[in-house]
């Protein structure tokens, strides 16, 4: 099997292996026996869930709420959107119980990050602060003028650098493990 082996109802196992041909791991039905739908099940998953949460068995509720969540999303008398917002939490996390999902689509959601500062979102050359001042007597001003950043020009391929990579990882690094903008030319 493929898939990260959970406590199942007997019930699930006989509508997932109704499905269709290709359910192989889950057992049929015996003769005689009604195969109830997901409507059905995802009130005795919820029950379920909770003897478990009651009694302080948290990560064996887990498998429940899990098989609560499938039923729902399975349940064809459920709107449209709201089935189609729980695949989306099952694709993008396992219902927030699968972390190596999340975390690969934490990894997509960086390497794009990075890829779209390489190539559009970082200034062509890192602007260079000037200061200027007069003394008059024993006072000092100074004047700091820092150029707006310039975007990069020329094609594409040329803005894929070694600098630019660099620059671009400390951004995405800090954003995501420091929580924190920080200045691409510092």
């Amino acid at each position: 099997m493929r898939w990260t082996p959970r406590r199942t109802l007997a019930e699930e196992q006989h509508w997932r292996a109704a499905q269709s041909a290709a359910a192989d791991g889950w057992a049929p039905a015996p003769r005689g026996i009604e195969v109830l739908e997901p409507a059905a099940l995802a009130p005795v998953y919820r029950q379920l869930r909770k003897a478990f949460e009651d009694s302080k068995n948290e990560p064996d509720a887990a498998d429940f709420y899990y098989g609560e969540m499938e039923m729902r999303r399975h349940e064809t008398s459920r709107p449209f959107s709201e089935r189609a917002l729980l695949t989306v939490y099952w694709a993008a996390s396992g219902y927030g119980l699968r972390v190596s999902r999340a975390l690969g689509w934490l990894l997509v959601a960086m390497t794009a990050t990075l890829l779209g500062l390489m190539a559009w979102g970082l200034p062509k050359d890192d602007p260079k602060p000037t200061s200027t001042g007069q003394v008059t007597g024993e006072r000092i001003t100074l004047i700091t003028d820092t150029p707006k950043p310039v975007n990069p020009d020329g094609p594409l391929s040329e803005r894929f650098t070694t600098d630019r990579l660099e620059k671009s990882i400390r951004v995405v690094i800090n954003s995501v493990v420091f929580r924190s903008g920080l200045d691409p030319g510092s």
